[in-house]
């Protein structure tokens, strides 16, 4: 197949999931363009069978906002001519699904291209239920020739949310259990705990939603019963209130931030324990990306996360907010041995089988075949 896959190049998830989709989709022999205004940041080698277009928007006094949806399908309509796509696979519903039809409705009468859209979590809960918005996702999911979801939960919000009767198939996101894989004993573990601490790991964007500063918290009831250091990944909005936390609660050398990372998978595989105390969380694949690595995950009970977290198998679940409850559960499995091998094999074993990508992979080609009318 020839296909088209418009996302968001910059750190996040729907961007993470459609970029991997591409490159698995490459290797084995479909034709994969990606169509974005920037190139994706996972896209740092050469691939053979990817190719990047990128959207390139005019600069014009009349012009007082970007026109990037306009530019975007016009750069649809001419990657979808000349390079002959059999479907444009659009991640995130605004504005990707907008323009995806928009460049349909442009060619239809020369060529018939599928649109499918993946929705991955705040274009449906957040962006689009703005009044703003909510005709126009709403107006681009049934326009769509087939849609699908990261979870069954985000499936019932769209459902429910926008009123939709459209048949949407559940794809859960995936991981490449070769390369997030168990590796304890690190050169990196050793800096961050040199005295045998255990680590405990947290990656998000620092937004609100992610609740950031409850990990800081559990934190304090944590080192009353266990010698632990928390590792925070990422930036965003909420950092500098948790570095003033951190202050505030003298925890300064129990609490490290690194920032924006890269080597994602080197700090996991250095890690004893994830925790993701997210309000709202569609999927959670930071969370999928540590069980892989072995980690046993705290989480909250929210989104996406009851389908992927096994509680009191490979991990625990608790409320939002609950930052005791949370905290004991970091406790008992930090300080018995046997419970925590037994949660981080089987938290290892679910990634595995579940969500790796030789399981989902087949899934989105099947998809693809059914939408074509294969």
């Amino acid at each position: 197949m020839k296909i088209g896959i418009t996302c968001y190049p910059t750190y996040g998830g729907s961007g993470v999931v459609a970029t991997e989709l591409g490159k698995e989709l490459a290797l084995k022999g479909h034709e994969v363009h990606f169509i974005s205004y920037a190139l994706p940041f996972r896209l740092n080698h050469y691939i053979e069978n990817v190719y990047y277009h990128e959207v390139e928007t005019t600069n014009y006094p009349l012009f007082e906002f970007n026109l990037y949806s306009l530019a975007l399908a016009s750069k649809m309509v001419e990657v979808a001519t000349y390079e002959k796509l059999d479907l444009l696979h659009v991640h995130y519903a605004i504005p990707h699904a907008t323009s995806a039809f928009l460049a349909r409705e442009i060619i239809k009468d020369r060529m018939d291209i599928k649109i499918i859209t993946t929705l991955h979590g705040t274009d449906i809960t957040l962006v689009g239920l703005e009044p703003t918005f909510l005709h126009l996702v709403k107006f681009s999911i049934e326009k769509s020739d087939g849609v699908t979801t990261v979870s069954r939960y985000l499936k019932e919000k769209t459902l429910t949310n926008y009123n939709i009767e459209k048949d949407i198939e559940v794809i859960p996101n995936f991981i490449d259990s070769e390369v997030y894989r168990p590796g304890k004993e690190t050169c990196f573990r050793r800096r961050l705990a040199p005295n045998g601490e255990k680590i405990l790991v947290h990656t998000s964007n620092f937004r609100a939603v992610k609740r950031v500063t409850d990990t800081i918290r559990m934190m304090k009831y944590i080192l009353a019963e266990v010698n632990a250091k928390l590792v925070l990944v990422g930036d965003g909005p909420d950092r500098s209130e948790c570095e003033r936390l951190v202050r505030e609660l003298d925890l300064t050398n129990n609490v490290i931030f690194l920032g924006k990372q890269d080597a994602i998978v080197d700090i996991l595989s250095a890690a004893d324990l994830f925790l993701i105390p997210s309000q709202s969380e569609s999927f959670g694949l930071a969370a999928l990306e540590a069980m892989s690595c072995g980690l046993p995950v705290i989480s909250t009970s929210v989104g996406g996360l009851p389908e992927l977290v096994r509680h009191n198998e490979t991990g625990f679940i608790a409320e939002i907010g609950d930052v005791d409850r949370m905290a004991k559960y970091a406790v008992d499995l930090l300080s018995n041995e046997k419970k925590y091998k037994l949660f981080s094999l089987n938290a290892r074993e679910r990634a595995r089988t579940k969500f790796e990508k030789s399981l989902i992979i087949p899934q989105y080609e099947a998809y693809y075949d059914k939408v074509l009318g294969r």
